[in-house]
């Protein structure tokens, strides 16, 4: 299995001061998790393109983009340029996402598909050979704080199962009401990346979350 790599969201950060919480994280975190929304997909608008750019000046961290908008393989070129290194896409939205997969790949970015709790594994296997990463939502996308939910673990097992058979580098990526204690189920199911908001933004000492998480992790 790959290495463990903790991933805050920056979406329950404070958005008055972008790069000052970056800052608090960017020594223990592994990637920065970037929720774009657009208002259609999920009943929230978060950010886009220009800040993405922005962040990009102040921090050398993996973004990690995750695209909760109805059309997210129209802007893989402006993403690039931003400065995004992975673009991850909702299968309910882009049911066929080889074309999409391969505008990633040609624009020099990582490429992986979520799938929303009530959407089975078996809506990505035949397109899961695509991706550097695989993310389970274990709460419904759009909104930050909410609690995780345990159903979504035998789904994390079977993406784990299908990668190791097929001897793939494929990270299982976590996302949703992340704590201590829901990372170390996740990571026994088969989860490697573990995207944590409210758990470590809201924190009175960031690091010391994500190390938390992280000790966690490695108990399981």
């Amino acid at each position: 299995m790959n290495p463990t790599k903790i991933a805050p969201s920056l979406l329950a950060a404070d958005f008055a001061r972008l790069a000052t919480e970056i800052g608090r994280i960017e020594r223990w975190a592994d990637w920065l998790h970037l929720d774009v929304m657009d208002g259609h997909f999920v009943p929230n608008i978060s950010f886009g393109i220009p800040v993405i750019a922005s962040l990009r000046k102040v921090t050398e961290l993996y973004f990690d983009c995750h695209l909760m908008t109805t059309n997210p393989d129209a802007y893989v070129s402006e993403l690039a340029e931003a400065g995004a290194d992975l673009v991850t896409m909702h299968i309910e939205v882009i049911p066929d996402p080889t074309q999409a997969a391969q505008r990633a790949r040609d624009h020099d970015l990582d490429f992986g598909l979520v799938c929303n709790p009530a959407t089975p594994f078996e809506g990505i296997a035949p397109f899961a050979e695509l991706c550097n990463v695989i993310l389970i939502m274990a709460v419904e996308p759009g909104f930050g704080g909410q609690s995780f939910m345990p159903e979504v673990l035998a789904k994390v097992e079977a993406a784990r199962e299908w990668v190791e058979n097929r001897g793939l580098a494929t990270d299982i990526q976590i996302d949703g009401g992340i704590t201590p204690e829901t990372a170390r189920q996740a990571a026994e199911a088969g989860a490697n990346v573990f995207v944590a908001g409210t758990a470590v933004f809201a924190a009175d000492d960031p690091a010391d979350a994500m190390k938390e998480i992280r000790r966690a992790v490695s108990k399981k």
